[in-house]
């Protein structure tokens, strides 16, 4: 009974999901009024006819350009969007779309956006999204985080075949064996396409995606993640912690800085947990005992303190507006790293705390006991 309550708790969660989520049109005009931001895209979602990618899985990768138009009106930490009727004046839309025919013309659009930032700042960031997610909405969200963490550089998303529905769950876990073979394509491309730092971001299921995708490379390429990627950040992984631990395993270095956000408040874990027979065993994404991993050379930020205040519990760091403030802000850290301090710092410019074995943000002054 309780894990049919989790499901009907889930799918309430998920309402939205019952909506016509397939289509965002392409609307040129919302650049009037709208902010742009490209984002590229590696996809091996099956193409359709409108010049869209859908659900399907498709071999090979497709790579293209898009063109987000960010509101007037938006505010950090909100994401709003219309799907088939957006109103560029309050909502994330879709201002263009362009498919690349050749790699290397991909690579020359990409070094041509990089340029226009300093030597030291032509990074690529990997967004890898979760479960539950369209081509547009990976876009969007893609576009409003880098947007409100001013990240520099070029921003990629690895756009995998999710569903797109709420009961698309086990769809696309198969879907996430299913592309890793693509993301570990696109990670071994991208340094060779002229990026100074290549930095993955992974949220929820994409965590898992990204740890099997950089396990197989390990494994072929022993030491390859360490020399080619310039951090790795695993934002509420929907990962079992027994499964990540054995896929650490397998790298001869770890990348650094490597950094994970967890949060006791995330309610989506919570579900995961359920709806897995789990309801005393965390998800990588809520730990709360840090201890659990503390002989790996990874970085926990308990993000628990912001979570009350974020539009979403499952993705604190997008969506909590005092998070935001605080990474963008504070580059000061109350207490030094025992590693890598500065290229933490480069990753995340907040004022970060070491206590407990664990990195916790505050905005004034180390976080209360009150988590």
């Amino acid at each position: 009974m309780q894990d049919l309550r989790a499901v009907c708790v889930f799918l309430l969660i998920w309402l939205a999901g019952c909506a016509d989520r397939s289509y965002s049109p392409t609307v040129p005009e919302a650049l009037d009024v709208g902010q742009p931001a490209t984002v590229f895209a590696a996809t091996n979602r099956e193409p359709l006819p409108d010049g869209t990618f859908g659900a399907e899985r498709t071999d090979g990768l497709s790579l293209l350009e898009l063109t987000v138009s960010i509101p007037p009106e938006h505010t950090p930490g909100s994401l709003k969007f219309g799907y088939a009727n957006p109103d560029p004046s309050a909502e994330f839309t879709m201002a263009g779309r362009r498919k690349f025919q050749t790699e290397a013309a991909f690579s020359s659009r990409l070094q041509q956006e990089l340029a226009k930032f300093p030597a030291n700042e032509r990074d690529v960031t990997v967004f890898v999204h979760g479960f539950n997610s369209t081509q547009a909405e990976t876009a969007f969200r893609a576009a409003q985080l880098t947007h409100d963490l001013n990240v520099p550089g070029a921003t990629v998303i690895y756009s995998w075949p999710s569903k797109g529905k709420a009961l698309g769950y086990a769809y696309d876990g198969d879907s996430v064996l299913f592309a890793r073979d693509g993301l570990e394509s696109l990670l071994r491309k991208l340094r060779s396409f002229g990026a100074s730092r290549v930095v993955v971001v992974a949220h929820s299921m994409g965590g898992l995606l990204t740890m099997e995708a950089l396990r197989q490379i390990e494994i072929k390429s022993p030491g390859w993640t360490a020399r080619n990627l310039g951090g790795v950040v695993l934002m509420s992984p929907d990962l079992d912690v027994d499964v990540f631990k054995s896929q650490m395993s397998r790298f001869a270095e770890v990348p650094q800085p490597f950094a994970i956000f967890v949060s006791q408040k995330d309610n989506i874990l919570t579900l995961s947990q359920r709806l897995r027979g789990l309801n005393g065993r965390a998800r990588l994404g809520n730990l709360n005992n840090a201890e659990e991993i503390s002989d790996l050379p990874v970085e926990i930020i308990d993000t628990t303190a912001f979570a009350d205040e974020a539009e979403s519990q499952h993705f604190v760091a997008a969506t909590s507006p005092a998070l935001l403030a605080l990474l963008n802000g504070a580059r000061e850290t109350a207490q030094t790293f025992d590693r890598d301090q500065d290229r933490l710092r480069r990753l995340l410019p907040g004022q970060v705390i070491v206590r407990d074995n664990a990195i916790e943000i505050a905005l004034d002054g180390p976080p209360s006991d009150n988590r």
